[in-house]
């Protein structure tokens, strides 16, 4: 205790309150612990509040506010509630960064990744949920972009359709996923082969087309795919009629024929898989064999 009554030099306040003296003088330069006065000898001293202060201002530290926001508690220039709601939601999105960086840590753990995944995984990792969903957005932009169909339109919705933000604790096989979808948005052959598909379904709605294939396709030529029916077997011309109606005229078939060479490809398909698995949801039968089994059967047959 100082030469004046009930006042404490930095020194008395250190072994008082536990914390380092560099601390306290520190907190007292920067406005939220003033001195009281100061000795004949021009040290500071400090009053019984100023120790109620520190004691305050340390939890506060610990809670994580900046001394900024503690000086506006104490000049009661903010009250404590608005500042406590702010710091619990950026504490909330510090948690769900910590979150996924011990999931992409966790598969680094468990396969051996190349400098370059990485380096993508760490930088997906730190994306926002706006940067995330910028990376698609511009994808499907650029793949869409003057199309004006209503069919285009409809699955451009689709390809948009991500998660606005990774789960709070994503499994390793949603952050593969992420990287992986990242990886093929910028991909620029993938981002051509699917804007060919689109701009020939705008030409002449084998979109729309497409669209009304694909179940028959998955039923009769993914069943003929189960039963080992080669796509150049008589038996495969039944399957094939069940698909591909008899009558469509030649020059139909060799347009038909030309599209499923642009859909009878995996990547596409492996883009809807990947963002099944970052919405949570069970990954959708594969369709690619089966329409590259239809293809084949066209081939051999019409």
């Amino acid at each position: 205790m100082s030469d004046a009554t009930d006042l404490y030099t930095i020194g008395q306040l250190a072994r008082r309150t536990g914390l380092r003296a560099r601390t306290i003088r520190f907190w007292s330069d920067s406005g939220v612990v003033p001195p009281a006065g100061r000795s004949s000898g021009g040290y500071r001293l400090y009053d019984a509040e100023a120790v109620a202060r520190l004691d305050l201002v340390r939890t506060l530290r610990e809670l994580g506010l900046g001394l900024d926001a503690i000086q506006r508690i104490l000049e009661e220039r903010a009250p404590l509630r608005e500042l406590a709601e702010t710091h619990v939601k950026a504490l909330d999105a510090e948690i769900r960064a910590l979150r996924i960086r011990r999931a992409v840590l966790h598969v680094l753990a468990t396969r051996d990744s190349t400098t370059e995944e990485i380096i993508l995984m760490h930088a997906l990792a730190r994306l926002s949920a706006r940067e995330r969903r910028q990376i698609i957005d511009e994808f499907v932009g650029g793949v869409f972009a003057d199309v004006v169909d209503e069919d285009a339109t409809l699955v451009a919705e689709w390809m948009r359709d991500i998660p606005s933000e990774l789960p709070e604790e994503p499994t390793s096989e949603q952050v593969d996923a992420w990287v992986e979808l990242a990886e093929l948005v910028a991909d620029e052959s993938f981002k051509r082969t699917v804007r060919q598909m689109v701009l020939s379904g705008e030409q002449d709605s084998r979109l729309e087309f497409g669209l009304d294939l694909r179940p028959l396709v998955l039923e009769h030529a993914a069943g003929a795919l189960g039963k080992g029916i080669p796509p150049e077997s008589p038996g495969a011309r039944v399957v094939l009629d069940r698909i591909v109606p008899v009558e469509l005229p030649p020059e139909e078939i060799s347009s038909l024929t030309d599209w499923l060479e642009l859909v009878a490809e995996p990547r596409v398909e492996r883009y809807w898989q990947l963002l099944n698995l970052l919405r949570g949801l069970p990954p959708a039968p594969e369709a690619v064999p089966a329409f590259q089994w239809l293809l084949a059967a066209l081939r051999a047959h019409r």
